[in-house]
């Protein structure tokens, strides 16, 4: 499935790739320095501390421009399409959120 090149599967990687990143950081970062502070803990932790959503989400948008970069080197460009499509949308939602807050 990862092999073919079409817009739906660009779009599911480009989505779940964030997500990811974000169970990494807490896993890898926040657990290692913090080993007290549970998952529904660092939640809560976000939703008191608005502005380190953006920050946050930024720094998950990282692996999104590694995915996007692997699959334009296989010259998978329609995938690589839908994958920059979700970062795009990630980058609105960041900048909405910073300007609400």
């Amino acid at each position: 499935m990862l092999k073919k090149d079409n817009l739906p599967l660009g779009i599911l990687l480009g989505f779940l790739t964030p997500v990811a990143a974000f169970f990494l950081y807490y896993f890898f970062v926040i657990r290692m320095q913090h080993n007290d502070v549970g998952l529904g803990q660092f939640l809560g932790i976000l939703k008191d501390n608005r502005q380190m959503i953006p920050k946050l989400t930024s720094i998950c948008l990282l692996l999104n421009g590694l995915v996007f970069f692997l699959y334009t080197r296989k010259r998978m460009d329609i995938t690589a399409k839908g994958i920059f499509l979700m970062t795009m949308l990630y980058a609105i939602g960041i900048l909405l959120l910073k300007l609400i807050r």
